[in-house]
């Protein structure tokens, strides 16, 4: 059996950026599960791993704008200290949830601090970056009726109700 759309697939993986540094990695741990075709990965490497079958073991490199985006500078915003009262310390790389205008809340990262203004960063934080993913197919199956009207895996690797 290959990948192909709808296909619930299991692999492990690791992934680096392009000066080598281990961002992320499944080694020691389950493999990760998703359902090919719903967008539960980034585009570029579920687009690598059609055809693929148990077994196969690749390197994919994914450019930015098929990982998780560019740099969008309108989500980078410098807001003034007050706007973060009741919060003694704020230092660079913290994470705050942003309330949007339409109700909706997105996570931000402090990345710098001022005695004024802190400036905080809406994007990814792998946006931007080339992402270097080293895969090993471990399993493939036809998805369920479940997991194709849910939109992602259930079970082991997988989500879980």
């Amino acid at each position: 059996m290959t990948i192909k759309e709808n296909s619930a697939v299991s692999f492990h993986y690791t992934l680096t950026d392009d000066e080598g540094q281990q961002l992320d990695s499944s080694a020691g741990k389950e493999p990760l599960a998703y359902l090919h075709g719903a967008g539960n990965i980034i585009p570029g490497l579920e687009n690598a791993m059609t055809g693929k079958s148990v077994g196969d073991s690749m390197t994919v490199a994914v450019s930015a704008a098929e990982g998780y985006g560019e740099v969008q500078s309108e989500l980078i915003q410098e807001v003034p200290r007050e706007a973060f009262q009741g919060v003694d310390s704020i230092e660079i790389g913290m994470q705050f949830e942003a309330q949007t205008g339409q109700g909706g809340s997105v996570p931000v990262t402090v990345t710098a601090v001022s005695d004024e203004v802190v400036t905080v960063d809406g994007n990814h934080p792998l946006a931007g970056k080339n992402l270097n993913f080293d895969v090993t197919i471990e399993e493939i199956r036809d998805a369920t009726e479940e997991e194709l009207e849910h939109g992602h895996v259930h079970g082991p690797g997988g989500h879980k109700h």
